[in-house]
């Protein structure tokens, strides 16, 4: 059985100030090895709030078909990033309507979320 392939759209660790991006980036590695792990095609569109995120997220979404996006807990969490969150559902809405949406808690987790929909 072929799974659907899967969108992460999550926040770039190395492009937030204020805080150490390694501990973040071996959870993200982890969370990639696992859909590798378990046959599952991912892509990964990593964003700064700062750097139109907008435009990198609607070419992620158009790049391929997936049959699910995960949304990552970096945006939906913090409570400064309300606005993108709702821009990113939105941009998923309008360019991958057919797709699943999942929320993750760690990048550690991406592939059980994307799996609670493509099931």
């Amino acid at each position: 059985m072929t799974v659907a392939r899967v969108l992460v759209i999550g926040l770039d660790p190395a492009k937030l100030e204020g805080w150490d991006p390694e501990p973040v980036q071996a959870e993200i590695a982890a969370g990639r090895a696992r859909f590798v792990e378990r046959g599952v095609e991912s892509d990964w569109c990593l964003v700064a709030p700062d750097e139109h995120p907008e435009e990198a997220i609607v070419a992620a979404l158009t790049g391929d078909d997936y049959g699910c996006v995960v949304i990552g807990g970096g945006i939906r969490k913090s409570e400064s990033l309300l606005e993108l969150f709702e821009k990113v559902v939105n941009l998923v809405r309008q360019h991958a309507p057919d797709a699943a949406i999942a929320f993750n808690n760690r990048p550690t987790d991406c592939l059980d979320a994307a799996l609670r929909w493509l099931r």
